[in-house]
């Protein structure tokens, strides 16, 4: 077996280019696609929860009926909050159901009706890390665990940052929060060898990573439509 990583090669399927021009000539448009034809039959809920449901849902798909069950869920958005020595502000936040302490960005649910993606950003950065930005972008969004969840994330970046005071008081998880500002290669080292395991944690500063290297030129408006959580199944993101 050679010890050397080649490039990847294509086996059954359809190759997506070997080179820079290539992929951008061919797949330029490649994009995720709303599946407004799939119309759901019957949808209930099974339990309710303090912040999301579990729900299932009946649906013609392919010539069948097809049954499936998910957790129906607010949606997020997290901050990916950077400095001007390129350091990212990460917290450590106890998460029960995976029986870890978590290395976090700033991140919340979108639970106040009527809340845009960047407002719900701010707040959050407020109140898990008591600062404001003066620059926002759009770095990312994410469909978290589409296999089982409607949660969409919105990723954004921040920088310029001060001071804020606000009547938000930290308790529960929440209460332990202490704000570290970590160098964005090491972050990104400790994912890459699986140290640092939140998804949205890794995809955020992945991208960020990705993001520098291209000259910061694919950041995008932070108030663009959130086109994916319109148009996910169930009720709570509503």
């Amino acid at each position: 077996m050679s010890d050397s990583v080649g490039a990847p090669t294509s086996h059954g399927g359809e190759s997506i280019g070997s080179a820079a021009g290539g992929r951008a000539d061919a797949f330029g448009s490649l994009a995720d696609e709303r599946a407004d034809d799939v119309h759901v039959g019957e949808s209930t809920v099974l339990a309710h929860g303090a912040v999301w449901d579990m729900r299932r849902d009946r649906f013609a798909f392919a010539g069948s009926e097809l049954t499936r069950e998910y957790l129906d869920h607010t949606g997020a958005v997290s901050v990916l909050a950077l400095d001007d020595e390129d350091r990212v502000l990460l917290v450590k936040q106890y998460r029960h159901s995976t029986g870890h302490r978590l290395w976090e960005i700033p991140a919340g649910l979108m639970d106040v009706p009527g809340e845009s993606g960047l407002v719900g950003a701010q707040r959050e950065l407020a109140e898990e890390v008591d600062l404001q930005a003066e620059h926002w972008h759009l770095l990312l969004d994410l469909f978290l665990a589409p296999g089982s969840s409607t949660e969409s994330m919105r990723v954004f970046l921040a920088r310029g940052f001060s001071p804020v005071t606000h009547d938000y008081v930290r308790s529960e998880e929440e209460a332990e929060l202490q704000p570290v500002w970590v160098p964005l290669d090491v972050v990104v080292d400790a994912v890459l060898d699986g140290r640092v395991q939140n998804t949205v944690t890794a995809n955020a500063v992945l991208a960020a990573a990705a993001a520098r290297a291209r000259g910061w030129q694919t950041l995008r408006d932070p108030e663009l439509p959130w086109t994916g959580r319109d148009a996910v199944r169930g009720e709570r993101s509503r």
